[in-house]
């Protein structure tokens, strides 16, 4: 059976990406369907991709620049053709989950979140907007193109159970949470004792609300490296005191260190799960984190790290005191990790995928590479 893959656009490189990235290796030859392609923002293990991009990709500003372009994913991924295909896996937190599928065929979205400008933080990504007046009426559109296009999905499938419910409000429709894989094995513990330093890593981006970490450990006098580049470094620089350090990009192996040797791993955004903490549980060390959304699915609280009630700089602050009087086992830590684990997402979507297409059809979509995430289901 003939499969393809979509994604809202493919011009950096993220969370959605490796799970592009899992997707493509358990698919190696579906094509990936998206709005715009910038491949140099991409990794070299994704250059040879069989990308097929929209209309958009022809207007040059789109590549770097795609939210402006918005108002017209609905109608790029609209023109595609996936008549040929069998199964559609719809990648989405946009618009990829509303292309046309002819009867018969399968569309299981793999949803990020319903978008979260048109539906739960509206009113936040527009208050300050100079242009509201203009938006609002556009955002009225695509707000509804969204509920009716996921009337053409299947079969939902979320990554958390933060997102399942915003899927069940959203759109009305029930969903099977599967985690997206972490690459458990590329952080390992440190046999060392952990060294006097807490980690962030991170895209410095408003919502992220790293200033919380970075004004927690001035306020305590504490050392704190943020790793990771973004429009508030400036902001961010300018809050630190001298016990925070910058260090802007690092490789994989490079942030796996770093989280094998921190004190703790340090978590203020509200998420809809977030990897880098089940990342830094997979080195044993300790999380505190924000206690909404993702983090609540992937830290225990008082067992793999602490949890804050309240999204403010004393709240956190009182969590990393509350940290110290703890002593949190790294092999339980590490065994939290795993429940992630990259096999353990393949096995279950490749189950629900099958399942799926034999109520449809009577065949198997799974490939014979993968029988043993089957087997082992």
């Amino acid at each position: 059976m003939k499969v393809a893959i979509t994604a809202d656009w493919l011009n950096s490189f993220g969370g959605a990406e490796r799970v592009l990235l899992e997707l493509h290796d358990m698919f190696p030859e579906a094509p990936i369907f998206t709005t715009v392609h910038y491949p140099r923002a991409l990794p070299p293990s994704m250059q040879n991709w069989d990308v097929r991009t929209s209309f958009l990709q022809k207007i040059p500003l789109a590549r770097r620049r795609h939210q402006t372009f918005l108002p017209l994913m609905p109608l790029a991924f609209e023109q595609f053709d996936l008549g040929d295909y069998d199964v559609v896996l719809t990648t989405s937190s946009s618009c990829a989950k509303g292309v046309i599928t002819r009867p018969g065929t399968l569309n299981l979205c793999y949803c990020y979140t319903p978008s979260r400008y048109l539906w739960d933080l509206y009113h936040e990504y527009t208050r300050s907007h100079k242009a509201r007046a203009l938006i609002a009426p556009i955002i009225h559109w695509l707000r509804m193109w969204d509920r009716l296009s996921a009337d053409r999905v299947d079969y939902f499938v979320a990554i958390s159970h933060e997102v399942a419910g915003r899927i069940k409000r959203h759109y009305g429709r029930e969903s099977e949470v599967i985690y997206p894989q972490v690459d458990v094995d590329r952080s390992v513990p440190n046999r060392r004792p952990p060294e006097d330093f807490y980690l962030v890593v991170s895209r410095l981006v408003a919502y992220k609300r790293i200033d919380l970490a970075v004004k927690a450990a001035t306020r305590l006098g504490r050392r704190l490296i943020v790793v990771g580049t973004g429009p508030e470094f400036k902001k961010l620089k300018a809050i630190a005191g001298p016990t925070v350090e910058f260090l802007h990009s690092r490789s994989d192996a490079e942030i796996a260190d770093l989280y094998a040797r921190c004190r703790a791993f340090l978590f203020p955004g509200f998420e809809d799960f977030g990897i880098t903490p089940v990342e830094a549980q997979a080195a044993g060390r300790p999380v505190v984190a924000y206690g909404k959304g993702g983090a609540t699915e992937t830290v225990i609280d008082g067992v793999t790290g602490v949890l804050f009630s309240e999204q403010n700089v004393a709240s956190l602050t009182a969590a990393l005191l509350q940290l110290d009087k703890l002593s949190l086992d790294s092999v339980t830590i590490r065994r939290n990790a795993e429940r992630f684990d990259r096999s353990e997402f393949r096995r279950r979507l490749a189950r629900m995928i099958d399942k799926q297409v034999h109520s449809e059809s009577g065949s198997s979509v799974v490939p014979r590479m993968h029988t043993e995430f089957m087997e082992s289901a």
